[in-house]
């Protein structure tokens, strides 16, 4: 898609992450200007994307979704920069020093604390830049679930590895996608959409055994890069998605077949 999102002002937080860093850049390269939000610790690489993409299509703003205040913060920036925010891209990845536990050793507290900074924080934002695209008589939320929103795990393909498929995760995203269904039915009627993407696993130097049985399940590639996400990302923000609402798109060379 060419220009697809041209002229859009869209915030991705997590910018900073393996897939924000990707977004950000589709959006520029469709014609679109981005707010590249992450935690205050973590600005070098929003930076570094202004600085390559350009001042006037890039503002890095530090922001915390766990925190009101913060993503208030962002949405007055962004307004200030751009005069409007056309679509909210939720894909930070909050999480405690003690994530990726196994089922056994996961507290009840970590737990909590998980689920809370991670859906609540989807929850949070979503609903802070609500109340901006309903004075705006328009707006658009993806949000970023997983194919472990979708189906259960497989655990054998992580044998033999210091690896696990946490909890709280399958959690999390299997209530992004519900959230997702929810904030498009409240807000039917008023210019506002909202859809969810959830992607296969992607490439982060995995080990070779298994990303074999990974692949395995899958139809062509197995596991996928950032970019293999980008489109279906581009194609919900733009106007070729006018009418698609409420709808979770599965990413993931046809993993959960």
């Amino acid at each position: 898609m060419k220009d697809a999102l041209q002229g859009k002002v869209v915030v991705v937080t997590g910018a900073a992450g393996r897939l924000g860093q990707v977004f950000c850049e589709a959006v520029v390269a469709e014609g679109g200007r981005v707010v590249a939000a992450d935690l205050p610790a973590a600005q070098e690489r929003p930076m570094a994307l202004r600085d390559r993409l350009g001042i006037d299509r890039v503002l890095p703003v530090a922001i915390d979704i766990t925190d009101p205040g913060s993503i208030d913060g962002c949405v007055d920036a962004a307004v200030k920069a751009f005069g409007r925010v056309d679509a909210l891209v939720n894909n930070a990845y909050p999480r405690n020093a003690r994530w990726g536990r196994r089922f056994e050793e996961v507290t009840y507290a970590d737990f909590v604390e998980n689920v809370g900074m991670h859906a609540g924080g989807y929850f949070l934002a979503s609903q802070r830049f609500l109340e901006l695209f309903k004075r705006q008589g328009h707006g658009n939320i993806v949000n970023m679930s997983s194919i472990y929103g979708v189906v259960a795990p497989r655990f054998g393909i992580y044998e033999g590895t210091a690896m696990s498929m946490p909890v709280e995760y399958a959690v999390i995203k299997s209530g992004i996608v519900q959230l997702t269904r929810y904030i498009a039915s409240y807000h039917r009627g008023i210019g506002i959409r909202c859809n969810s993407i959830s992607p296969g696993g992607i490439l982060a130097g995995q080990p070779a055994d298994f990303l074999a049985r990974y692949k395995a399940h899958g139809t062509n590639k197995g596991m996928l890069d950032p970019q293999d996400v980008s489109g279906a990302l581009v194609f919900l923000l733009s106007d070729a998605s006018a009418y698609v609402n409420g709808q979770n798109l599965v990413v993931d060379d046809g993993w959960t077949l």
